[in-house]
């Protein structure tokens, strides 16, 4: 199989070449489209003074002209469609080499209040989100927030599945996510929501039939002036008649109008993605649920939201000033759309919202399986249920440079925790955040950086960055505390891996060391399992008392006058630490 750095440039080998002969498509279409415009004109110019002739001349060139505008329109959005693919690939590429400074970084997300999110880098710069976030709609970039911050252990074989199944799919997720990226959707599916929710009827209901008989008498009246049995004057005073009718409702329309204009882009992509989907074989037992929600209707989903689509496309068609003018005397243009719209929200508004969750979790999961397509080396963690939480062999940070990163092996057993002591910049704080990330990804039913990995599902709850709160004008020893006790009560309620950073920062060394002791005596007391980093080697003495406690350590050395790191996780406590070294050789002291 290729790598995905050779499928990528594959896809745009092929996109590239197929762009090409979409634009000389696109020229020659440019060109009998000015014939057909030329044609017409011909038409008018040398049939007058003949009505027939003119009008005749009008009619055809005027349905040739839509028909050629139509085609030019299905070209363009195909060579729209081949280019926004060439850069899906591009953007790939770019990502192998570190590049993502431009994709969206996700800091609408951060909460410093989250379990564990903040602490782990989830969102901002060179967040793991920004790293794997690829949502082409704005829903679908809420759902993958939302399922990076579930917290969810919950069928994590058939998340497993789905990704897999979905991963083994570039080509669908590059093409699902063309389509939903041409189309700019500024209003969000809650906004639509609430105005189906909100929306009062006002169109009489003798639209239903009204707009029909007129547009008949309409064309009645078009044909006798043709063959010059009425005169212009009769023609127009009907033309009155149809704009009276539009008018008693105006107002109201043009309420409507804006609200309508507001929803149009959405529905315009939606209805193409839920097509996209029913006409897709899946096999992972997820993506066939989702599927199942938008197949079981009688009529296709794809087919509703594109029929209200065409109605919203249709109700735009009045900022055409000369066709709105025509269409509004002679058809009632306006009050047929209204109606239809009307009905359309009466008969499908209790569905829509469960069509759009559909679209944003396929999205959300287009991300998932895009990133265990970019890392075919990752595993699949084998979900077991004894008492070993973790045991992975060559664990690492996915974010990290697979080169220069140094992997490790970590087992640790239910109710055990472990005290991590080590020199400054020797490896902690990455290591905490490792184990973090896998819990996470683990439980999200993504593959994980590592050789090997089985894994009993647990909650995870981390402090590792606090700061304090001038707002609420909270000191940092106080927030630290706060979030604590978050965690103590936690405990109460569940299982949870607790991940801490150098706790009790905001006090003094002696108190810190004894208010240390006593809240790892307290996890361990509630049988809670995790880890904790700690430059206080007192802390390490637990150990001898509490057979729960083990300790582990990074070490420092210094050789030849330069501070050595081998990021290597060992047993023990370590003994160099580097804080005096560093000052000395930086020329602090």
């Amino acid at each position: 199989m290729n790598t995905p750095h050779q499928f990528y440039k594959e896809q745009i080998t092929l996109h590239t070449s197929a762009v090409k002969k979409v634009k000389k498509q696109l020229a020659l279409s440019s060109t009998i489209r000015i014939i057909a415009f030329l044609a017409i004109i011909a038409g008018v110019y040398f049939g007058y003074p003949n009505i027939q002739i003119i009008i005749g001349s009008i009619v055809i060139g005027v349905v040739v002209f839509i028909y050629l505008v139509s085609r030019h329109s299905n070209l363009t959005y195909t060579k729209n469609k081949l280019e926004k693919l060439i850069e899906i690939n591009q953007l790939e590429l770019d990502v192998f080499k570190n590049q993502i400074k431009d994709l969206p970084t996700g800091k609408e997300f951060i909460k410093t209040a989250h379990p564990f999110s903040h602490d782990i880098d989830l969102f901002g710069s060179h967040s793991f989100f920004q790293y794997t976030n690829r949502t082409a709609t704005l829903a679908g970039k809420i759902e993958l927030a939302d399922l990076l911050q579930a917290n969810n252990l919950d069928h994590i074989p058939q998340k497993q599945q789905a990704i897999q199944n979905l991963s083994a799919m570039p080509e669908w997720r590059q093409d699902f996510s063309a389509i939903a990226a041409l189309v700019k959707v500024t209003t969000s599916t809650n906004v639509i929501k609430k105005w189906f929710k909100n929306y009062t009827p006002f169109v009489p209901k003798i639209m239903k039939y009204l707009p029909t008989i007129f547009s008949v008498i309409s064309l009645i009246m078009v044909t006798l002036l043709f063959l010059e049995t009425i005169t212009f004057n009769i023609f127009l005073l009907w033309l009155f008649v149809g704009f009276g009718i539009t008018g008693t409702q105006i107002k109201k329309i043009n309420v409507l109008y804006r609200e309508a204009n507001k929803v149009k882009d959405t529905f315009d992509q939606y209805y193409r993605l839920v097509d996209k989907i029913e006409n897709t074989s899946f096999t992972a037992n997820i993506l066939k649920e989702k599927q199942q929600l938008i197949i079981t209707e009688k009529e296709k989903a794809s087919l509703i939201l594109k029929k209200f689509a065409s109605i919203l496309n249709a109700f735009d068609q009045r900022n055409n000033m000369l066709f709105g003018v025509i269409a509004n005397g002679l058809l009632l243009w306006d009050l047929k759309q209204c109606y239809r719209i009307e009905n359309w929200i009466a008969s499908h508004h209790n569905k829509v919202m469960q069509w759009f969750n559909v679209i944003s979790f396929f999205d959300a999961y287009n991300s998932l399986a895009n990133f265990a397509f970019n890392h075919p080396d990752y595993i699949y963690p084998t979900i077991t249920s004894d008492n070993t939480i973790i045991k992975a062999g060559q664990i690492g940070h996915p974010m990290l440079n697979p080169v220069k990163r140094v992997d490790n092996d970590i087992c640790i057993e239910k109710d055990q925790f472990f005290i991590i002591t080590g020199a400054n910049m020797a490896g902690k704080s990455t290591f905490l955040r490792t184990v973090a990330l896998q819990i996470v990804m683990s439980n999200i039913g993504l593959p994980v950086c590592a050789k090997s990995c089985q894994y009993r599902p647990i909650k995870l709850i981390t402090s590792m960055r606090t700061a304090d709160s001038l707002s609420d004008d909270a000191s940092y020893f106080f927030s630290e505390l706060t979030q604590l006790k978050k965690i103590v009560e936690a405990l109460d309620k569940n299982e949870y891996f607790i991940i801490l950073d150098e706790i009790l920062k905001g006090t003094n060394s002696v108190d810190k060391a004894a208010g240390s002791r006593k809240f790892v005596e307290r996890l361990v007391a509630t049988k809670a399992t995790g880890i904790i980093a700690t430059h206080d080697l007192s802390l390490c003495e637990i150990a001898n008392e509490l057979p729960q406690v083990k300790n582990r350590f990074f070490d420092a050395q210094i050789i030849d006058d330069e501070l050595y790191f081998d990021y290597k996780f060992k047993d023990g406590i370590c003994q160099n630490m580097n804080a005096s070294f560093l000052l000395k050789k930086m020329g602090i002291v």
